[in-house]
């Protein structure tokens, strides 16, 4: 049940952009503000028209300017979870989900509750829930509707840094049970990496680049329109051991990686975003440092920007870490590719929500 989106404008802003969601799979679209994330968003839920555009899903068109078709929203089978949830004040947790049903059920209703951890709230008006809570209502409540295809909208900018690590971890969950395309929109990098399969980036209107996190993140062009303080690498690990001392043992591609405590049970399987501006480099292993992490590799590409910084690639068992260190320091260690270096990280330059478990296969619930 794959989401084909091509949309062209010349307004409110231009656009020109043309991309796939396949089932089951978290799109990130990314960008500042004015690149046409949330025009983009509103075309697929028919809350506004393109000049031209096909969107369909599975074959089955919702808009086709060229044949006529124009599907009001609710014709389309989308759930939507708008930046500030629009829940109905005066209705519980649970109206509010079956009113987006298309035969209310109660039972039906608090089951789709319970999938996004609100057991025992059902009664609640959205006066007395959280602004985590009434997040998952309103999640709750586009899942109602059966959707063939999920629009997130600035999802988490509402609530607290806290709320949002746990939030992170409930839709990286959530995601098991999900088979039909979702759609992201976010100006917040950390998010889209942790949580999202694929990204494409837009500035202008128009797609700078579209492919994985990996991929994505490489990628000079991209870089420069997401700002390049925002560039980092996504490393695996799994949890190993909580020690007394506060820091977490988690075992990388490269052996143990020590980061501020993180729940999760040993085993628990992670991803880690590291900032490219965080790693230093090394052509000897240092010791005596009181950096907990170093981390081995070997350099893969050489990136000189436009200022003084060059970024770094190196490869680490199969995955890259990036580092971002100025061009002099490059020509004094006399970097070159096939070098072998040593990747240096302090535990503390990791902030909590920068570690996210690692998504499972989706597809339970359609």
């Amino acid at each position: 049940m794959a989401l084909n989106v091509m949309v062209r404008s010349a307004a409110p802003i231009p656009l020109d952009v043309a991309f796939e969601v396949q089932p089951g799979e978290l799109l990130a679209l990314v960008g500042h503000s004015g690149s046409g994330k949330t025009t983009l968003l509103r075309s697929i839920a028919g809350l506004w028209r393109p000049q031209t555009g096909r969107i369909a899903v599975n074959g089955a068109a919702w808009l086709d300017t060229a044949a006529g078709i124009d599907l009001p929203t609710h014709r389309r089978r989308v759930g939507i979870v708008f930046q500030n949830y629009a829940l109905f004040p005066h209705m519980s947790a649970v109206q509010n989900v079956m009113a987006a049903m298309d035969a209310p059920d109660r039972r039906a209703a608090e089951q789709t509750l319970d999938l996004v951890n609100l057991h025992g709230l059902a009664d609640r008006k959205p006066a007395q829930l959280s602004g985590g809570q009434q997040q998952r209502v309103a999640v709750a409540r586009a899942l109602a509707r059966k959707p063939h295809a999920l629009l997130l909208d600035e999802p988490f900018s509402a609530v607290d840094r806290a709320t949002r690590e746990k939030l992170y971890s409930e839709i990286i969950d959530l995601r098991r049970h999900l088979a039909m395309p979702v759609v992201l929109v976010t100006h917040d990098m950390n998010e889209a990496q942790l949580l999202a399969d694929r990204m494409v980036v837009l500035e202008n209107g128009r797609v700078v680049r579209e492919g994985t996190t990996a991929d994505v993140m490489a990628d000079p062009e991209a870089l420069r329109a997401m700002g390049i303080r925002e560039v980092a690498a996504m490393l695996p690990a799994v949890i190993v051991e909580h020690g007394d001392d506060g820091l977490t043992r988690l075992n990388g591609p490269t052996g143990p990686l020590f980061l501020p405590e993180i729940d999760g049970a040993p085993g628990t399987r992670l991803r880690v975003r590291i900032m490219a501006h965080e790693v230093i480099l090394a052509r000897a292993r240092p010791e005596g440092l009181s950096a907990q992490n170093i981390i081995s590799g070997t350099i893969t590409r050489i990136m000189p920007g436009t200022g003084p910084g060059v970024m770094v690639h190196i490869d680490v068992a199969g995955h890259e870490i990036l580092a971002r260190i100025t061009r002099r320091a490059t020509e004094q260690m006399a970097l070159t590719r096939g070098d072998t270096v040593h990747a240096i990280l302090k535990s503390m330059s990791v902030a909590r929500d920068h570690v996210a478990r690692t998504p499972e296969p989706a597809g339970k619930v359609s």
